[in-house]
């Protein structure tokens, strides 16, 4: 496992990529139900993870399987943040399919365990992520965030991320209605 380089992360921190991972059977074996708890846990307390209910197992695995195809095309990356040989965060990015949108990626999705948040595990996720996207070749690397999410808005901020849109009040949890945060870092200005 490769420690993490990011300050402020919790001593013993590993942030692992898709191949860390298939290269340990049993972590492999048990990521899938790890990723799981962790975005029920958050859906749960109302995070903003495209979930108004936390996911199955099944929605989870799907989603993981999908994500490790793309790694394998070269059209994505997956990370996974253990402390000790237990995930606590996950991520990735997905390459855009359209001919004209390669080379540019969306950051898809940061999930920190509630036990560790606050602890530098979301920032040592990202930037790995954002690592992988320069190694990859990708020159924008765009997500989108709900309003109401301050930690995770100045994360990215810090990490260079602008805004570049806004579209008011269009998600809708219920009776709530959220803003919805474009933001982008453009890699071609960091090279």
């Amino acid at each position: 496992m490769k420690p993490a380089m990011t300050r402020g992360a919790p001593t013993g921190l590993a942030v692992l990529d898709a191949r860390d991972l298939r290269a340990d059977p049993e972590l492999e074996g048990r990521f899938v139900d790890s990723a799981h708890r962790i975005l029920a846990e958050l859906v749960a307390a109302g995070a903003a993870l495209g979930w108004v209910e936390p996911p199955s197992r099944d929605e989870v695995a799907e989603l993981v399987g999908h994500v490790v195809a793309a790694v394998r095309a070269g059209d994505g990356a997956l990370r996974a943040a253990c402390l000790g040989r237990e995930p606590v965060g996950w991520g990735y990015w997905l390459r855009h399919t359209r001919p004209t949108h390669r080379p540019h990626a969306d950051l898809e999705k940061i999930a920190v365990a509630a036990a560790v948040h606050g602890r530098g595990v979301g920032r040592a996720l990202a930037a790995a992520l954002i690592a992988d996207a320069r190694e990859s070749g990708i020159e924008v690397l765009t997500l989108d965030a709900r309003g109401d999410n301050a930690a995770a808005l100045h994360l990215y901020r810090s990490l260079g991320f602008t805004e570049y849109g806004r579209l008011p009040d269009f998600v809708a949890v219920g009776d709530r209605r959220y803003d919805k945060v474009f933001c982008m870092l453009d890699l071609r200005r960091q090279a």
